[in-house]
């Protein structure tokens, strides 16, 4: 008796600890669900936080800010390279854009700005630089390349069929060649 009284009552500590395993499988799946449910709501709610606000105008004077930027569309900048001082970002950038409008509230032309920036930076401070004789090569050097390339691959075509000697069929391969030509025309038919 003592032995079944053993046993029974290890099957209840079975049924224990399995009914214990089962609450906490549960509890881990009603965990694992609460995470995804508070996880997918965040991302849902994302675009509520990640809007972008528009930029406010620096200059008092809203005429002399379209001023300012109707330049700066005009200028490069001098870290970004492909960006106009306009849209750009960098520090560097700023401080031109700020320069440029201590320069319109002094009264400047924007001419003067440009000859200003010109003066410091050189020509490459102008989004469109002006086509002179140390800017040609600028202006043309692409189209130049290009045809030199061209060039260079008619001449390498050229030189490679005059090197590659055409083979004259023998008698036998020809016969064997109109056969062939034959048959398909045969099998398409």
């Amino acid at each position: 008796m003592k032995q079944i009284a053993t046993l029974s009552e290890g099957f209840a500590d079975s049924r224990r600890l399995i009914s214990g395993l089962l609450i906490l499988r549960n509890l881990c799946n009603l965990r694992r669900k609460v995470f995804a449910s508070v996880s997918v709501s965040l991302f849902c709610l994302m675009p509520l936080f990640a809007h972008a606000g528009e930029a406010k105008d620096m200059a008092a004077d809203p005429v002399l800010e379209k001023r300012m930027i109707a330049l700066a569309e005009n200028l490069r900048c001098l870290v970004c390279q492909n960006e106009s001082l306009a849209s750009s970002h960098a520090e560097l950038a700023e401080d031109l854009r700020r320069e440029v409008r201590e320069q319109l509230s002094k009264g400047k032309s924007d001419k003067e700005i440009i000859e200003y920036l010109v003066a410091r930076y050189g020509d490459f401070v102008l989004y469109n630089p002006p086509m002179k004789s140390y800017t040609i090569l600028l202006w043309f050097g692409p189209f130049a390349l290009l045809l030199a390339g061209i060039g260079l691959l008619i001449f390498q075509v050229r030189k490679r069929r005059k090197a590659i000697p055409e083979e004259a069929l023998s008698a036998e391969d020809q016969e064997r060649a109109i056969l062939l030509l034959n048959n398909e025309k045969d099998n398409l038919a």
